[in-house]
């Protein structure tokens, strides 16, 4: 309570419990999940759309900006609050993605001039195993959380192993595509998760399931 607010009570009472009183501080903030799936989703969307070839690839400039603040700094922040709220699995999610949408963006920024092109697509792929990997195990951990949530970790582990061909294979345009199809379903499957997280807050019942494993 503010120093002002103090002044004002009267001398000897006691202050008014607010919502959420005695509970832990984790308990009483909002859950970040569903702005971390929100970045998430909408991020991965527009680069899936590049992807597809519905859009020109030299126009995967235009994700940028959403790599940055909404899937990168949205997203880690998010992650940093789940932290705070003690769930372990969303901090590691959120925290890693929304470092892999900053380094999406800096990678972008910053490509190695002077190098051979197939070595900076083969480079490009290690960097995408690497996420592949990593998104993997995750979905394994989230076999335990719900099915919306283990729906958008199968799909991205696919995006991320299609993706990561494509590049091996020097760009080839099939699995890159596929990839970019991939990447809709599971930004699609983000969106719902994230959706049936507000939309359940906020109706105070369960109005869009969300299948607990």
């Amino acid at each position: 309570m503010s120093q002002h607010s103090e002044a004002i009570r009267a001398p000897g009472s006691s202050p008014t419990p607010g919502p959420g009183a005695g509970l832990p501080f984790g308990d009483r903030i909002a859950d970040p999940g569903p702005l971390g799936l929100a970045g998430f989703a909408g991020t991965t969307f527009v680069l899936s759309v590049v992807n597809t070839g519905m859009l020109g690839a030299q126009l995967q400039g235009v994700v940028l900006g959403l790599a940055l603040f909404y899937g990168g700094l949205a997203q880690l922040t998010a992650g940093m609050w789940e932290f705070v709220k003690g769930n372990t699995f969303g901090a590691v999610a959120f925290a890693s993605y929304g470092a892999f949408w900053m380094s999406f963006w800096y990678l972008l920024n910053h490509l190695p001039s002077g190098v051979a092109p197939t070595d900076l697509a083969h480079g490009v792929a290690v960097y995408l195993l690497m996420w592949a990997v990593f998104t993997t195990y995750m979905f394994i951990a989230s076999l335990r959380t719900t099915g919306a949530v283990a729906a958008v970790f199968f799909f991205l582990s696919l995006t991320y192993i299609v993706l990561t061909v494509g590049w091996f294979d020097d760009l080839a345009s099939g699995w890159i595509k596929a990839g970019g199809w991939l990447g809709l379903i599971t930004a699609a499957a983000a969106w719902y998760a994230s959706f049936a997280a507000i939309t359940n807050f906020t109706f105070k019942r369960t109005v869009i399931p969300v299948f607990p494993l």
